[in-house]
């Protein structure tokens, strides 16, 4: 091994693989700390950036790559079933299959549940854009549940509800899509039982929740849904660069997902019309897309995949170390349900704008200038202008809305060190006494 891969680089450095020449003149990677987002005690235009997520890459993660760049396959090779297995593994769940994104994932896994024109979807109002718009890529109708005042996920007793009401007109959903917001599951097991009344398929939306647990098993073991998806984008608990997965327990819907994935073709002849031509026939038995993921990808996944709980674990410390710290100020901090073990994707507080002068905008604003990476999740789907054009207006989901005038999302990743967390502690200290 060169001596590049020997030095250690903390973690939160970020990295760049070059090519270089041995003395042998064989290309190898090695890593180049590029750019430390470590802590400055300087005023705010010395300070680095302190986003409010980032992947956390280490010298192994790298040369798993560089392992695939000099292999036979760089796509539809060996490590793209190896960490689906991996995957599957970790969370108790039967099958994988990996795709591009988790907006990927979504809308093949609602493909594959058999949603259609005329059907309808309902899912959270508090979630990014994609988890409504898996439904209008089949050509359904999406619509939503009104969220928990405590836990921001789907209120299950307001989704009995609507149920009821939708049972009595003949418009019950095909598709639940319960949103597990911020790396915390979703009531599952009372929406499940309400999905077997109503015949309704549950597709779990874990993209913040991998590492999570739920009744103390593993989120996507598909224990109280069909199916099951994450992301693996950057700020996630894991990642690949851009990526995704749906998990189930179901043969079936597994066999469907693998077709969809790659164009809607199938080598194997028990799912052709008629005889094989040969080793090399494929058919084409249904309309699916170029949703794959590479070897390159799925490699960076495995590496990662070590180290997870750890990531979890180091989550969990730096949002007990909030907890703590913001105590004091008119802020409301995470709740979290006594079934759940979070993933911590987010830290979101929301301001009692009834206890400060100050405004959400205002505070958002300070803490940028103090260059400070705060966000926002989410603005409810519902009130963006294409939704609007749908037929959605301001006023329809009231707790999805109270809960984003107030809420701002606080810088947390596993690289965060303690000078950045506590400059974020002592920046909204400043503006909010």
């Amino acid at each position: 091994m060169p001596p590049e891969f020997k030095k250690e680089y903390k973690v939160g450095d970020k990295f760049k693989v070059q090519a270089t020449k041995t003395k042998e003149q064989s290309t190898m990677c090695h890593v180049c700390p590029v750019e430390s987002i470590g802590s400055s005690t300087g005023p705010p235009s010395a300070r680095s950036f302190v986003p409010y997520g980032r992947q956390s890459i280490d010298e192994k993660d790298v040369a798993s790559v560089c392992s695939v760049l000099r292999s036979d396959w760089l796509t539809q090779g060996p490590k793209i079933k190896e960490f689906e297995n991996a995957i599957a593994a970790y969370c108790g769940a039967k099958y994988a299959v990996a795709v591009s994104s988790g907006t990927a994932a979504l809308h093949i896994a609602c493909l594959a549940a058999g949603l259609g024109k005329d059907d309808t979807l309902w899912t959270s109002p508090n979630t990014f854009v994609a988890s409504a718009n898996c439904a209008l890529y089949c050509s359904a109708r999406p619509d939503f549940v009104d969220i928990n005042s405590l836990t921001y996920n789907m209120d299950v007793d307001k989704l009995e509800a609507k149920l009821i009401a939708a049972a009595k007109t003949d418009s019950l959903p095909k598709i639940v899509i319960p949103v597990h917001f911020a790396g915390q599951s979703c009531e599952m097991e009372r929406i499940y039982d309400l999905s077997k009344k109503y015949n309704s398929k549950i597709i779990e939306d874990a993209c913040h929740a991998l590492g999570g647990s739920y009744k103390n098993k593993k989120i996507g073991s598909c224990g109280f849904s069909d199916m099951t998806v994450f992301s693996f984008h950057p700020v996630k608990t894991l990642t690949t660069g851009e990526g995704g997965m749906i998990l189930t327990n179901n043969e079936e819907l597994y066999e469907k997902l693998l077709s969809l994935r790659t164009h809607g073709i199938t080598r194997e002849s028990k799912f052709m019309e008629g005889n094989s031509d040969g080793p090399w026939y494929y058919q084409q038995i249904d309309l699916g897309m170029n949703y794959r993921i590479t070897d390159i990808q799925a490699s960076l996944g495995i590496s990662q995949l070590k180290r997870i709980d750890d990531f979890v674990s180091k989550r969990y410390e730096l949002a007990q170390q909030y907890n703590k710290s913001l105590s004091g100020l008119p802020l409301i901090l995470p709740y979290l349900h006594p079934d759940n073990y979070s993933a911590f994707h987010l830290y979101v507080v929301r301001l009692k704008l009834n206890k400060t002068d100050k405004t959400r905008k205002e505070v958002f604003g300070f803490l940028r200038e103090k260059r400070i990476g705060v966000n926002v999740h989410y603005i409810p789907v519902y009130i963006h202008p294409y939704y609007k054009k749908q037929g959605f207006e301001y006023g329809q989901y009231p707790e999805a809305e109270n809960y984003y005038e107030e809420a701002i999302s606080l810088p947390l990743y596993p690289s965060m060190n303690k000078d950045d967390q506590n400059y974020v502690i002592q920046s909204l200290k400043e503006i909010l006494n």
